[in-house]
């Protein structure tokens, strides 16, 4: 009992102490505690309107519970209303593939960019590959998409002419045909996100101390042999967090992106389940809120579901995990 006391006793010792020394940092937490729990937390009110019918001056949280629904019981209408839709399913599994091919393709990429320009040793131009490549994230989706569709224009594109030279492709319209929509979107992913993700990955290899490097150079290990026993394994708690965080956004992409690129004829392929939300809740002339909430907490539910078997298997796997 007096040693618990006294543990306590230390414990709050040192809470003082270290409020004392370092309140300043303390108060710096306070505007991003507040941003979180004032935009963060309390929408997460919000969800009760999955459960509840909305409509406008009935209350910010619905005027009453959902009715039953033709096979389900009350208040779970608005979930039977798209569980038990096909377009629902066919815009889920769209959804699942593109982000799965792009998780594929594209998280990998960033990581051999950082340590390939890691390898450069003129500095100028490291310096240079290094802002050429993350200035695309700061260009407008909309630009993006415009540039690419005149680029891939069947009269004016300078790519589309290329490519009818080169392989006499007959100039189709690469932006409506479903065959390359992904493709596409994935392309523009690399273009846009790689140099800046890139950062994070070039900040987690300038941390390593280079006396290891030096250790190894030392032994004879070529500079691949570097890259393969030092800078993979240093970085990749830092690899493991990205890919925990990326699995979490499975099921939440790019909205505008999609939208702009998104026709009639190849609404097959590009169809997510944003634009199906969109689609069936605000983009209609009655707009269903409460369906658009309870799809939203169903992509939040899987979200969970995604980063904690992600954060498990790499704990077990690797030892390194977000929590």
């Amino acid at each position: 009992m007096a040693k618990k006391k006294e543990l306590q006793y230390v414990h709050k010792t040192t809470f003082k102490h270290y409020m004392g020394r370092y309140w300043q940092f303390y108060a710096m937490m306070l505007l991003p505690l507040c941003y979180f729990i004032l935009f963060k937390y309390v929408p997460m009110l919000g969800n009760i309107l999955a459960f509840r019918h909305y409509k406008p001056l009935g209350g910010p949280y619905g005027d009453r519970w959902a009715s039953a629904g033709k096979v389900w019981p009350a208040p779970l209408r608005y979930f039977e209303q798209f569980l038990l839709q096909p377009q629902f399913w066919s815009a889920f599994t769209n959804t699942l593939i593109i982000s799965l091919e792009n998780l594929i393709i594209n998280f990998p990429f960033p990581i051999i960019f950082a340590i390939l320009l890691n390898e450069l040793r003129n500095l100028k131009v490291k310096k240079f590959v290094q802002t050429v490549s993350y200035v695309p994230r700061f260009v407008s989706t909309v630009v993006v998409i415009s540039i690419l569709s005149e680029l891939l224009s069947p009269t004016t594109g300078m790519l589309n002419r290329v490519l009818d030279s080169l392989f006499s492709t007959g100039r189709p319209y690469y932006m409506n045909e479903p065959e390359y929509f992904r493709t596409l979107y994935i392309i523009t992913e690399m273009w846009q996100f790689t140099g800046w993700t890139a950062i994070i990955y070039l900040a987690a290899i300038t941390g390593i101390n280079s006396d290891m490097f030096e250790a190894a150079r030392i032994d004879g290990a070529t500079r691949f042999q570097q890259i393969i026993y030092i800078t993979i394994p240093t970085i990749l708690p830092t690899i493991m967090v990205m890919f925990i965080l990326n699995v979490g956004h499975l099921l939440s992409l790019g909205f505008e992106k999609v939208l702009l690129m998104q026709s009639a004829t190849n609404m097959s392929v590009s169809d997510i389940i944003d634009t199906y939300v969109y689609r069936y809740t605000l983009g209609s002339s009655s707009p269903q809120y409460s369906l658009g909430t309870a799809i939203g907490l169903f992509n939040g539910v899987i979200g969970l579901i995604l980063v904690s078997s992600a954060n498990f298997l790499s704990r077990k796997l690797t030892g390194n995990s977000i929590y």
